[in-house]
């Protein structure tokens, strides 16, 4: 029996398992096992409140987010009114300056026509004064042309007195 090397190896393992059992090895190993199944329900458990925690912060930040989508479609819509309304006191800004500006070019015109006919008048009437002038010049005496131009100037004073 001795000599069946597998008769050998098979008692040299009892005997083995034997002093490893005596010497407590087996508890070792159930305790490391124990120590270590221990870790990982601890890891496992550290990972669900992680996971957990993550889910919440997720949902926080998705309320957030559909709270600030609806503030941006609030500001876009008052921005919008508030750019409608600034467009519409422009358009009427632009015709009342529109209007001012046609107003002060037609009194403008109507000063540079009044100063047209005035510079007219006062050119007819000068080249009449000289026409008359000529023609009284030529026409008169000198005698005559002193009356008259003392008559004149005696009318003026009594005018501008």
């Amino acid at each position: 029996m001795w000599h069946n090397s597998n008769f050998v190896v098979f008692v040299a393992f009892v005997i083995f398992i034997g002093v490893l059992w005596y010497t407590g090895v087996h508890k070792k190993i159930a305790a490391a096992l124990d120590k270590r199944a221990l870790r990982i329900k601890e890891e496992l458990d550290e990972a669900r409140r992680l996971r957990e925690e993550a889910q919440s912060l997720l949902a926080s930040y998705e309320r957030k987010q559909k709270e600030v989508e609806g503030q941006v479609a609030d500001i876009v819509a008052h921005a919008r009114t508030e750019a409608e309304d600034a467009a519409v006191q422009a358009k009427k800004d632009l015709e009342v300056s529109i209007a001012r500006r046609l107003k002060s070019a037609e009194e403008q015109i109507g000063a540079a026509e009044e100063s047209a006919v005035r510079a007219v008048r006062n050119e007819a009437i000068r080249v009449a004064v000289e026409a008359t002038s000529e023609v009284l010049k030529d026409a008169m005496s000198p005698e005559a042309r002193a009356r008259l131009t003392d008559e004149g100037i005696a009318t003026v004073g009594a005018k501008l007195h």
